[in-house]
């Protein structure tokens, strides 16, 4: 458990916080790039590490993040006009470039230079895997671009979509770092003995700490083989892990071979943006449109789960979730449909920030432990100025999660080494 002190260290991500410093170290994800689809198209509300920003398309098909408030009176830049390489505020008429510079002031004489001495507040943005990056951190330690493996695959490979959760960064991305929750809350079908997760439901983990954050097991018995695993944790919020198993021991199941994670944003202290990422392990088969429609389905975050419009999702936690309570004496673990909406049910009802000094944790929490442990080394690390873990690419670039059947109790790390490397 965490005392309520290193809590509120490690949760608080807002400008001046400790973790808020940490967050602004890396790049994070801003938004998806189907959201700004066009050139000197609609601007967009953005708010992220509790601030609140505008983006916006230029003309020249890059992206801007600018303050969300004009600094002349404080109106609201969503409002503006979209044009000539500048989002020009509809109140007075000034105009702003994607580098926050005022290009253009009408309201002030022709000959005045008041316009070179106001900025408007502007954060460094680039594209890559369908979304669009931010740096939100002091300009002199802006790090290299991200590279991870999903980045660098093709369009036809990778699927990427985001959902709205309304529950703390850290609960969210515990909950994906959670391994043996998946033996219970993801339970489909409990009378399935077949089922992987039915198998062994109290896995043994291993962690091993890394550059970056940390690889770690989760490894479970199945007659004479284990299956195991293996996921990723690049700081300071994503989680990778392998999809080419499926879910039964005697089937290739309706699933692709394919690399599956998040990378949970968070907007403020208490909702989240996840960014739900997936790619083919092969790099000469894309993914296929069918197993990405029935995966996607099966997790709760289709197109038909979204209320209309929107990224969020109809199950939420005003209609708990839609749960079943026969489905769940009879079939299902939760009684509640698609194994994202099973995590927000119990992320989101944790509350907005779960207290941690409460809780009672055991051998299967190993992974969460360590990432706690890293996260406040981070924010010591920040506020003495050195560097956090995960900044250089060059220390996750060659990484890839997967999980094997592998020969029992044979070491994983050797047994599954060629698939653990990037192929991208």
């Amino acid at each position: 458990m965490l005392t309520p002190q290193e809590n509120e260290r490690i949760t608080r991500i807002g400008p001046g916080t400790p973790m808020g410093a940490v967050f602004r170290r890396y790049w994070q994800p801003a938004a998806l790039s189907e959201e700004l689809p066009e050139r000197d198209g609609a601007p967009i509300r953005v708010r992220l590490l509790g601030e609140d920003l505008v983006a916006f398309r230029d003309s020249t098909g890059g992206v801007g993040l600018i303050d969300a408030f004009c600094p002349h009176r404080r109106a609201p830049m969503f409002f503006g006009r979209n044009e000539d390489c500048g989002l020009r505020c509809v109140y007075h008429g000034w105009k702003f470039d994607s580098d926050g510079n005022c290009v253009d002031m009408p309201s002030e004489p022709a000959d005045s230079l008041f316009k070179t001495k106001v900025r408007i507040a502007a954060y460094p943005t680039f594209e890559a895997g369908g979304v669009v990056w931010a740096y939100l951190g002091p300009a002199g330690l802006q790090p290299p671009v991200p590279d991870y493996e999903w980045l660098r695959v093709p369009a036809s490979h990778r699927h990427i979509n985001k959902t709205y959760e309304e529950a703390n960064w850290l609960q969210a991305l515990e909950g994906g770092l959670d391994t043996s929750h998946s033996s219970f809350a993801h339970n489909m079908n409990i009378n399935d003995k077949k089922y992987l997760r039915n198998a062994d439901t109290a896995p043994r983990l291993e962690v091993d700490r890394t550059d970056y954050g940390f690889r770690y097991a989760g490894i479970r018995s199945f007659s004479d083989r284990d299956y195991v695993r293996v996921y990723h944790y690049i700081m300071p919020a994503q989680q990778c892990r392998g999809f080419v198993v499926g879910n039964r021991a005697d089937s290739e199941d309706w699933h692709q071979p394919s690399i599956h994670g998040h990378v949970w944003a968070p907007i403020d202290d208490e909702t989240t943006w996840v960014f739900n990422w997936m790619y083919s392990v092969d790099p000469q088969q894309p993914l296929d449109s069918r197993y990405v429609e029935t995966f996607e389905a099966f997790a709760g975050r289709g197109p038909q789960h979204h209320i209309p419009g929107t990224y969020r999702l109809r199950a939420n936690k005003r209609n708990d979730y839609f749960i079943d309570r026969i489905v769940q004496k009879a079939q299902t673990f939760t009684g509640i449909d698609g194994i994202n909406t099973q995590d927000y049910a119990l992320q989101e009802g944790m509350g907005p920030i779960c207290d941690r000094s409460l809780e009672h944790l055991g051998t299967g929490d190993r992974a969460i432990i360590v990432t706690r442990q890293l996260l406040l080394e981070a924010t010591d690390a920040v506020e003495q100025g050195q560097a956090p873990r995960g900044i250089d690419p060059e220390q996750y670039r060659a990484i890839r999660a997967y999980d094997q059947l592998i020969p029992k109790d044979s070491d994983w790390r050797d047994t599954m080494a060629p698939a653990l490397v990037a192929r991208y």
